[in-house]
């Protein structure tokens, strides 16, 4: 496997003293694992923060190895990160794909959904202008992978965020059920902070 492209990080874990095993979502290989040497680093931690997007570089000598992945920043939204509902949404919308799609099936609109999706919560004046761009990426995400059918309607914030509510089941049954980790924890969360300004 040898891939030169843009990515958006989707999770960063810790792999031994100093580096980490990505996932970055890429248009024309979908989601892809590496290994990045130095990702606990003072030089690279900023830039495999989930939601950033990167210069990839993925080389693996075989498809059975680990391929090792070398990362440029291209477009930094970690500011963001310091607002309770801005990175809620962003922390929510990374695990969510990191934690469903397959690896290396390519989903350009979800690529493009998720890129213009993050670029909306990080310039967006509130979450009225996000929020259904939110749901809207939920509901592709379950088509996408075969669960089609829901097309929940977006008016102004409460319509959008009952919206999102009605949507919670079909996530977890159907993307989330056999998946270890807290990642409904994060939408409950996110759900929580749009409901004070809703």
């Amino acid at each position: 496997m040898q891939l030169k492209a843009p990515a958006i990080v989707l999770a960063a874990r810790p792999h031994g003293e100093n580096a980490v095993i990505l996932r970055a979502l890429t248009r024309e290989a979908g989601m892809v694992a590496a290994y990045v040497a130095g990702g606990q680093g003072r030089r690279l931690r900023p830039v495999v923060i989930p939601g950033n997007s990167v210069e990839a570089d993925i080389r693996a000598r075989s498809a059975s190895q680990l391929p090792f992945g070398k990362v440029e920043l291209m477009n930094s939204r970690a500011p963001w990160l310091n607002e309770p509902l801005p990175a809620a949404a962003i922390l929510w919308v990374t695990a969510l794909t990191a934690s469903t799609l397959p690896e290396r099936n390519p989903y350009p609109s979800l690529y493009d959904a998720l890129g213009g999706l993050l670029d909306a919560i990080c310039h967006a004046p509130s979450a009225r202008g996000w929020a259904p761009a939110l749901l809207s990426y939920e509901v592709l995400l379950l088509r996408e992978l075969g669960y089609g059918g829901m097309k929940p309607e977006a008016g102004d914030l409460p319509e959008t965020l009952a919206a999102l509510n009605a949507l919670g089941p079909a996530l977890e049954r159907y993307l989330l059920a056999e998946r270890h980790g807290d990642a409904m924890a994060a939408r409950g969360r996110l759900l929580e902070r749009l409901a004070r300004i809703a």
